[in-house]
């Protein structure tokens, strides 16, 4: 990078912005192919037994497991990111979480290897869970600390178009693969994503090559402000900012699970559809939120961001009952215009700022951190348990849908309250750490 970069030009910075966006698509990608197979193969290839609702579940715990070891990835990586760099982060980031993938579509399954498959398979589950914990603090970073400061909004969305993309990618991929010969996907088709997910982490890191560190990250070392343990800053005067995030972070998370990966089990065994019908639903949706992510996150450069985001997920709760009761209806249609209304518009409005809403939360030398830390642990809170609680209140209650639309109401209130607390520490550009409220005032979005 040259030195003309030491402030943001007012232009979009496409190689910035692609460099965020590539591994976060990557990182998504190999997290959420494992997401889909483990509703549709984990649970009869490594989890068999004569209860079909137990070989689910214990899939849904190796899916869930991971979210726990999120956080002590964020922490991890986090600090790395905030003692040594960003861009040397994602380079460890990208390369654990594409060696974790691989490595599950290698894995000999329970009949051919015993109780040594299931023990791997998590142990694979974790280096992904690590690795992802790291990656997103720092993409969101190089994105956001590079972006014009009026420009912000649609900068931090970027990024999180990632998880979309990646969720189109991989259920783009798994839909294609379902319509493969009976018994082809279940014996070899569903390993094909996992391995060839190798591709994509080469051409990650090359992108990642030419990027040089953000401007503000270099500024913090200019100036010698780097901290010798980041984490104990953040624990000690950071923590209510963390436990916003926390908070912030449930609006997302769980609906995004009950919306983009529970639906694959929810309509494929109660409403009976086929595999690739749904998957390819799920697709629609993550094409409908990737297009909408950066609209919403440049409308929230325009309008206070904790307001817009409470907006978001008041809407949430508005519309999760019309969600199931499209859905519920069985017919293909319905289950396309659902999938798009919860995961493409009701995800994708809360998603799309929320990077934006959690990292101006924190000053720039504890940012990598901070964010981190608050984003992962809302993640093992909110996202980690949501596809069990899912599966769960569907079998104690009969079958019915309304416990999880409540489960998801709950959620976003959680952010609604949270959002009501978010402050915004300035940038270093804009002289230095210190409380910015939002407009016209912290008070005023408060009260609105």
């Amino acid at each position: 990078m040259s030195a003309d970069t030491d402030r943001p030009a007012e232009g979009l910075n496409y190689r910035v912005l692609l460099g965020s966006l590539s591994g976060s698509v990557i990182e998504w990608f190999d997290f959420l192919v494992y997401g889909t197979v483990a509703a549709l193969v984990f649970n009869k290839l490594y989890f068999p037994s004569d209860n079909e609702f137990v070989s689910t579940m214990l899939a849904f715990v190796s899916f869930s497991l991971t979210f726990f070891f999120r956080p002590l990835g964020g922490i991890l990586f986090s600090h790395i990111g905030d003692r040594i760099g960003r861009k040397k982060t994602l380079f460890v980031t990208l390369t654990l979480m594409g060696g974790g993938t691989v490595a599950i579509g290698l894995l000999p399954d329970y009949a051919a290897i015993g109780i040594a498959a299931p023990i791997l398979l998590i142990c694979f589950r974790i280096l992904q869970g690590l690795g992802i914990g790291g990656e997103w603090g720092g993409a969101l970073l190089l994105a956001y600390e590079y972006a014009p400061k009026h420009r912000r909004g649609l900068y931090g969305a970027v990024p999180q178009m990632g998880i979309s993309l990646g969720m189109l990618l991989a259920a783009g991929v798994v839909a294609l693969l379902t319509r493969l010969p009976d018994g082809q996907f279940l014996t070899w088709g569903w390993r094909v994503p996992f391995i060839a997910s190798i591709v994509l982490v080469f051409v990650g890191l090359w992108i990642r090559n030419g990027l040089d560190e953000t401007p503000e990250f270099r500024r913090v070392r200019e100036t010698g402000a780097r901290l010798k343990l980041p984490i104990k800053e953040v624990v000690t005067k950071h923590w209510g900012a963390v436990l916003v995030s926390i908070g912030a972070k449930a609006a997302e998370t769980g609906p995004f699970y009950i919306f983009g990966t529970y639906v694959v089990a929810y309509a494929t065994d109660i409403l009976g559809a086929r595999d690739n019908t749904v998957l390819l639903a799920v697709a629609a949706a993550a094409l409908v939120a990737t297009i909408w992510m950066p609209v919403f996150g440049s409308i929230s450069d325009r309008v206070s961001r904790a307001l817009l985001y409470r907006w978001s997920a008041a809407a949430t709760i508005a519309l999760v009952i019309p969600y199931y009761l499209i859905l519920n209806t069985g017919e293909t249609w319905a289950l396309f215009v659902a999938t798009i209304l919860g995961f493409g518009f009701l995800w994708g409005s809360v998603n799309a700022i929320l990077g934006t809403l959690i990292a101006e939360n924190f000053a720039p030398e504890v940012r990598y951190t901070g964010a981190s830390l608050g984003y992962q642990l809302g993640a093992a809170v909110f996202g980690g348990t949501a596809p069990l609680i899912g599966a769960w209140l569907l079998e104690i209650s009969g079958g019915q849908w309304w416990p999880i639309a409540v489960y998801v109401a709950v959620c976003a209130g959680i952010s609604i309250i949270a959002s009501c607390f978010i402050r915004r520490v300035a940038h270093v550009e804009d002289g230095g750490e210190r409380d910015a409220p939002e407009v016209p005032s912290e008070a005023a979005a408060a009260a609105a």
